[in-house]
């Protein structure tokens, strides 16, 4: 997708377009419920989570600026942000119940083995910060350019690079090879 359409919608939405507010849901809901995704691992909560975003998109659309970066950027923000604010008030209380009520599906029988093979990969990663987490998600599994990410963390390009370079050598040096490369090639999104 062009830059400058994005960009006209993203202004047009700012100025009441719901239309044009509309067509950046449909280019950024995928992406962005796949980030929610990666960070919490559940399905449901990445859906609530996104549709959140998304409400909160739409309700502050007005204050967006093009002049102060990218419309990506400025969701990317409203993101992690509620990301963010979703660790900070869960509570670790399930009701055994709804355990009992889940009908197993070939998703859910994915999710089970992206489960497991994500649960390999944690004492690795858990070695690295969030932010370098989510850089190398942001590079690796989303494709976005280094300016991209450094626009969505604010932070330079490179200090973003570098990050992304050691962040790879300490996982490099302390994977086993087959686990480094199922991180490399997968997307656990």
């Amino acid at each position: 997708m062009n830059n400058t359409h994005i960009q006209r919608w993203a202004d047009a939405a700012s100025h009441g377009d719901r239309e044009a507010f509309g067509r950046l849901y449909d280019l950024y809901i995928k992406e962005i419920y796949r980030f929610v995704y990666y960070k919490t691992h559940h399905t449901q909560t990445a859906e609530d989570l996104t549709a959140d975003i998304f409400v909160k998109a739409i309700k502050n659309i007005s204050s967006y600026v093009h002049t102060h970066g990218s419309f990506r950027t400025w969701l990317y923000t409203i993101t992690r942000s509620a990301v963010i604010d979703h660790y900070r008030t869960q509570k670790h209380d399930s009701p055994i119940e709804d355990a009992w009520d889940i009908v197993p599906t070939k998703d859910t029988t994915q999710q089970i083995h992206a489960r497991i093979e994500i649960d390999q990969l944690k004492p690795y990663l858990a070695q690295l910060s969030s932010e370098q987490r989510d850089i190398l998600v942001l590079r690796l599994w989303q494709a976005k350019s280094y300016k991209e990410i450094a626009d969505i963390l604010g932070k330079s390009e490179a200090s973003c690079k570098m990050a992304f370079s050691r962040s790879l050598k300490t996982l490099r040096d302390n994977m086993p090879l087959h686990l480094f490369l199922m991180f490399l090639t997968t997307p656990f999104l």
